[in-house]
C-alpha cells in the first residue's frame, strides 16, 4: 500500500512531492483543521476552575479538507505528519492524527509518524524521513495552554470591554500589550518638553603645505565634557573660539574591527526587512513563506530556498556552515573566510533545534534568482542570502585617526578641547557581501556625538599651529521618543519577552484590523479608538495586560513543552484563572442609579408615535423595542433567551501557518448575556446613557425635557452636540438630494445618512462633510445650485475639478500591470482593499470617464506604492507630475 504524507500548504505539498516520490500520496491540510468553536467559549471548565478541556470541532472551511485525509489514510498503511517544525505544527500534527485514527476501521494498523525538517531539501526531506519520531506531547500541550489562554482572555475580558467602551471591541491576551506600547509612547511624546542645547565646532585649516581645511567638534570646557544648555553660556563659548589660538594637542591612531551581525530568527528578519525594504512583518513572512516551501527553477522544479522562517535560534548546521565557507573562498578568496567557524549565544528561551534563517544553497546567488522571483522576493531572499553570507566571513578592519585639537581663548574664558576623527578601510571583510556604500565606525565604538567622522584629515603634527577659517555654532532642542514603527514595535515585544517568533506579524496585523492603531508614513499611532481600548484595559486589568505579566506567561508557556522544566499545563491554567476570575470581579460595570433608570422609563410613556425601526446589514434597530426589553429586565421580566442559531458565518481567515488571538464574535457574546437571567435593577451606565440618547430623539413630544433632565441631574445631555436635532441646512440638503439623487456608489451611505437624520440625529462634522461632497457632486442636476446656494446651506462652494483623462488613463493602465497587491487592512469597521478599490474606480471610469478629487488622489498614491510592478513607471510619474498629496496634520483634520 501507499503511504500518505501531510503538510500544511499546496505549495509544499508539490516541493515534498517531488522530492519523496510516486510512493507517497502527498496532501495538504491548509493549515489548523481543528478549532476551539468560534460562537461559544469552547472550554469545558470543572465545577471546582481545576480542569478546562478544550472542546475542538472541525472548522467548516476544513470538512471537505479532512473528509479527503480520511479518505486518502484508508488507502495507506502509514501516515507522515509533516507539519512545520514548532509549536503549531505539533499540535497540527496531533489534531490530525486525533481526527485520522477516529476515522479509520477499528483494528486498522495504520501507523502514524512525525517528520520534521528545517529545510525543504532533498538531503533535508529524506533524513527526516529516515529518522521520523512521535508527537511531542510537551509541544502539543504548550499550544493548548497557549490556545485556552487566549479564548478565556477574549470571550472573559471582551464583554466588559463592549459594555462599558463600546460595542464591537476585544481584547487580546498578548495584543492588548503591544497597544499598550504604542499609547504608553504617544502619551510619552505628548508629554515631552523639548529643551534647547548647543553644539560647537570649528574649521581649521594648515599653516604648511597641504593647507588642507578640516571640521572639527568641541568636546570639553575647562576639561569638563562639553554640554551646553544655556544661551548665555553658548554666547561666552562662541566669543572663547572666535578669539582662540588653535594646536593639535594629540594625534592617535587605533585598529578597530567590524564584526557581521549573526544571521537572521524571525524578528531581525522582519526588523530589517522593514527598515530597509518597507515590507510590513506581515508581508515579510508571506514571502518567506513561499520561497521556504518552493518556488518553481527552470529545470529543477519546485526548490525550497530558505530555512524555517519561524525561529528564535541562532544555530547553523554544521553542513550549511562549511558549505557557505567553501563558497566565500571560492568567491572572494580565503581572506575572506572568517579564520573560525562563528557560532552565536541564544537566548536561553530560544528553540536550540532550530536553525536561523539561511538560504539552503549558498551558491544559489540572488543573481542566478533574477528571472525566477518576483521583484519582492528576490529583494528579501537576498536580504537574507547576504545577512548569512557576511556571518560567516571575516571582519572588517579600520584604522581610525583621531586629532585633538586645543583652543586657547584670548579672551581668558579657560581651555576648550576639540576633535575628529576618519576611518580608513584596511579590510573590507564582510562588507564585501554586505556592500555598504561607506564604511563606518563600528556599532560597539560609535559614540554619541561622533557623527563628524571623516574620511580622512590632512597629515598633522602634534605641537602643529592651525588657522580658524569658522566657528560652528548650533543651536537644537532636544527631540522626544520616537513613535513605534513595524521595526521598532517587533524589536520592544522580543525585548520585552511578549509573544513569540509565529505571532511578531499578526499582533501588528490585527492591532491595525481593529482600528486601534494605524499606520502614517510608517510611524504607528494608536487611534482615538485605541487610546480609550487600552485606557480601559489599563484601569480594569493592570496587572493581566501589562509587560511583566504577559513575559511571563510566554515563560510558563515555554516550560511546558521543556521536558525537564515539568510545569504541567493544567495546573498553570488553574493558577491563571484563579487570578482573572479576581480581575473580572473588579472590573464589572458600574451599575446606573435606580431611581434615575425608574424616572427615565416613566418619561418613555410619554412617547406616542415611535420612529420605525431601521435595517443596518442584517441586523434591525427599533427605538421601542429596545426601550421595552430594558424596562423588563429592569423589572426582573425578561425571559431568559436562547442564543439565536448562527447560520453558514464564517469565522474570520487567519494565515493558517501563524497562531493568532481570538476574533471576538461579540454578537455570540451578547446572545450569551441575553440567555442568563436579568436581576431587577442591573442596568449599566451604558445601557441608562442608551436610553437618554433615545429620550433625547423624541424630546418635542416630552413635557419640560429640560426640567425633567435637570431634575435627575443629567442636565450635561443638553450640552452634547451629537445629541442636538439636525440642523436645518442639513433637511434642506436632504430635501435637494432627495429629489436631485446622488452618484451610484454613494446610494448606501446616503441613505444611511438620511436615516439617522430621519430619526433626530445631528450628523457628525465628519458626515456633514461628506454629505456637502456628495451636494456638489450632484451640481448639475440641482437647478438652483449656486455659490450663494452653497453659502446659505453652509457648503464649502468649490469649483468642478477638471479631469485629466490621459493621466488617469496612464495611472489605470500602470495599476492594471500590478500582479502582488497588499493584503486588506481593517480599520474599524472599515476595511481598506487596493485591488478592489482599483477594479471599482477602474470601472467607474470607463462608465462615466470622471473620477472625484479623493479618488485621484488615492490613484496616485497607489500608484507611487506599488510602482515597482510598473513598467516604466519613473517616465509616468515624471510625465503626469504623479506625487504624494500634502497629509493633513492631526489639527487640521481635527479642525
Amino acid at each position: 500500500m501507499k503511504k500518505l504524507v501531510i503538510v500544511e500548504s499546496p505549495a509544499k505539498a508539490k516541493t515534498i512531492g517531488k522530492i519523496v516520490g510516486p510512493d507517497y500520496i502527498v496532501k495538504a491540510s491548509v493549515g489548523h483543521v481543528r478549532d476551539l468553536p468560534k460562537h461559544s467559549l469552547g472550554i469545558k471548565i470543572s465545577p471546582d476552575d481545576a480542569q478546562f478541556e478544550p472542546v475542538y470541532i472541525v472548522t467548516d472551511d476544513k470538512k471537505t479538507v479532512v473528509a479527503d485525509l480520511v479518505r486518502k489514510a484508508k488507502e495507506c498503511d502509514a501516515i507522515y505528519l509533516a507539519s512545520d517544525p514548532d509549536r503549531e505544527g505539533e499540535a497540527i500534527a496531533w489534531h490530525l492524527k486525533e481526527i485520522l485514527e477516529a476515522g479509520l476501521k477499528k483494528g486498522s494498523e495504520t501507523k502514524f509518524f512525525r517528520v520534521q525538517y528545517n529545510e525543504i531539501t532533498p538531503t533535508a526531506v529524506r533524513k527526516a524521513f529516515e529518522d521520523p519520531h512521535d508527537i511531542n506531547m510537551p509541544l502539543v500541550d504548550a499550544q493548548q495552554a497557549r490556545r485556552v489562554l487566549d479564548r478565556l482572555v477574549g470571550y472573559k475580558v471582551s464583554p466588559s470591554l463592549w459594555q462599558q467602551v463600546g460595542k464591537g471591541l476585544s481584547a487580546g491576551r498578548v495584543q492588548s500589550v503591544g497597544l499598550r506600547l504604542v499609547c504608553e509612547r504617544e502619551a510619552e511624546i505628548r508629554a515631552f518638553t523639548p529643551a534647547p542645547y548647543w553644539l560647537f565646532g570649528a574649521k581649521l585649516r594648515k599653516r604648511v603645505d597641504p593647507k588642507s581645511s578640516f571640521s572639527v567638534k568641541l568636546r570639553q570646557i575647562r576639561g569638563v565634557k562639553a554640554d551646553v544648555q544655556d544661551e548665555a553660556l553658548a554666547k561666552q563659548i562662541h566669543e572663547a573660539l572666535a578669539c582662540s589660538a588653535f594646536t593639535v594637542a594629540d594625534l592617535a591612531r587605533q585598529d578597530k574591527i567590524r564584526r557581521p551581525f549573526a544571521p537572521f530568527i524571525t524578528s531581525t528578519l522582519q526588523q530589517a526587512a522593514s527598515n530597509a525594504l518597507g515590507f510590513s512583518p506581515n508581508f515579510t513572512m508571506s514571502l518567506a513563506q513561499k520561497l521556504y516551501e518552493g518556488v518553481e527553477l527552470a529545470g529543477d522544479g519546485p526548490v525550497g530556498l530558505i530555512t524555517y522562517m519561524r525561529t528564535d535560534s541562532f544555530t547553523i548546521a554544521k553542513d550549511a556552515q562549511e558549505a557557505a565557507r567553501a563558497f566565500i573562498e571560492e568567491k572572494y578568496g580565503s581572506d575572506f573566510v572568517s579564520p573560525k567557524q562563528r557560532t552565536y549565544k541564544n537566548k536561553s528561551a530560544a528553540q536550540g533545534a532550530h536553525e536561523a534563517i539561511r538560504p539552503t544553497d549558498p551558491a544559489r546567488t540572488p543573481a542566478s534568482l533574477a528571472g525566477a522571483l518576483r521583484p519582492q522576493e528576490l529583494k528579501l531572499y537576498e536580504l537574507i542570502w547576504k545577512r548569512f553570507l557576511a556571518s560567516q566571513m571575516a571582519d572588517a578592519r579600520f584604522n581610525i585617526t583621531t586629532a585633538k585639537v586645543r583652543a586657547e581663548p584670548a579672551n581668558g574664558f579657560g581651555e576648550l578641547m576639540l576633535s575628529a576623527s576618519a576611518a580608513e578601510l584596511v579590510f573590507p571583510g564582510f562588507l564585501k557581501v554586505a556592500g555598504e556604500a561607506v564604511a563606518t565606525l563600528p556599532d560597539d565604538d560609535a559614540k554619541e556625538g561622533d557623527d563628524d567622522l571623516l574620511d580622512a584629515l590632512p597629515p598633522l603634527a602634534p605641537g602643529e599651529s592651525l588657522d580658524l577659517l569658522a566657528v560652528a555654532d548650533d543651536r537644537k532642542e532636544t527631540k522626544p521618543p520616537a513613535r513605534f514603527n513595524e521595526a521598532s514595535l517587533v524589536k520592544a515585544l522580543e525585548a520585552n519577552g511578549i509573544g513569540r517568533p509565529s505571532t511578531y506579524a499578526s499582533i501588528l496585523a490585527t492591532l491595525m484590523a481593529r482600528g486601534y492603531v494605524l499606520k502614517e508614513r510608517r510611524a504607528l499611532l494608536p487611534t482615538e479608538l485605541g487610546e480609550k481600548v487600552n485606557a480601559f484595559l489599563v484601569a480594569n486589568y493592570n496587572d493581566l495586560f501589562n509587560v511583566g505579566f504577559t513575559a511571563a506567561m510566554e515563560t510558563q508557556l515555554d516550560e511546558v513543552e521543556d521536558p525537564e522544566k515539568k510545569l504541567e499545563w493544567q495546573g498553570m491554567l488553574r493558577a491563571f484563572y484563579d487570578k482573572l476570575k479576581l480581575w473580572l470581579a473588579a472590573a464589572k460595570a458600574p451599575v446606573a442609579d435606580p431611581d434615575v433608570v425608574e424616572a427615565v422609563l416613566a418619561k418613555f410613556g410619554e412617547v406616542t408615535e415611535w420612529a420605525p425601526p431601521v435595517k443596518r446589514g442584517k441586523r434591525t434597530f427599533s427605538d421601542q423595542q429596545f426601550v421595552e426589553e430594558i424596562g423588563q429586565k429592569f423589572r426582573g421580566e425578561l425571559p431568559a433567551k436562547k442564543p439565536a442559531a448562527r447560520k453558514g458565518k464564517k469565522a474570520a481567515a487567519a494565515a493558517a501557518e501563524e497562531p493568532v488571538e481570538d476574533v471576538i464574535d461579540v454578537a455570540s457574546l451578547e446572545a450569551e448575556a441575553d440567555s442568563a437571567p436579568a436581576p431587577a435593577g442591573d442596568i449599566s451606565q451604558n445601557q441608562l446613557r442608551a436610553l437618554l440618547n433615545i429620550l433625547v430623539r423624541y424630546r418635542s413630544s416630552l413635557s419640560d425635557f429640560e426640567g425633567f433632565l435637570k431634575s435627575i441631574g443629567r442636565e450635561d445631555i443638553l450640552e452634547d452636540e451629537q445629541l442636538q436635532p439636525p440642523r436645518a441646512s442639513t433637511l434642506e440638503i436632504f430635501e435637494i438630494l432627495d429629489k436631485a439623487g446622488v452618484d451610484e456608489g454613494s446610494t448606501t451611505f446616503y441613505q444611511s445618512l438620511r436615516d439617522q437624520v430621519r430619526r433626530g440625529k445631528r450628523l457628525s462634522p465628519k458626515q456633514r462633510h461628506y454629505l456637502d461632497r456628495m451636494f456638489l457632486g450632484a451640481r448639475k442636476n440641482i437647478p438652483d445650485f449656486s455659490r450663494e446656494l452653497c453659502e446659505r446651506l453652509e457648503v464649502v462652494y468649490s469649483e468642478p475639478v477638471a479631469v485629466d483623462v490621459v493621466k488617469i488613463e496612464s495611472i489605470l493602465a500602470g495599476l492594471g500591470q500590478v500582479h502582488t497587491w497588499k493584503e486588506p487592512v481593517r480599520k474599524g469597521r472599515r476595511v481598506y482593499d487596493d485591488a478592489e478599490f482599483f477594479k471599482s474606480v477602474a470601472a467607474q471610469f470607463t462608465a462615466k470617464k470622471s473620477l472625484t478629487e479623493p479618488q485621484i488622489k488615492v490613484l496616485e498614491r497607489m500608484f507611487l506604492r506599488y510602482r515597482e510592478q510598473i513598467p516604466n513607471a519613473d517616465d509616468l510619474i515624471a510625465r503626469h507630475d504623479i506625487k504624494l498629496p500634502p497629509r493633513k496634520t492631526r489639527a487640521s483634520a481635527n479642525a
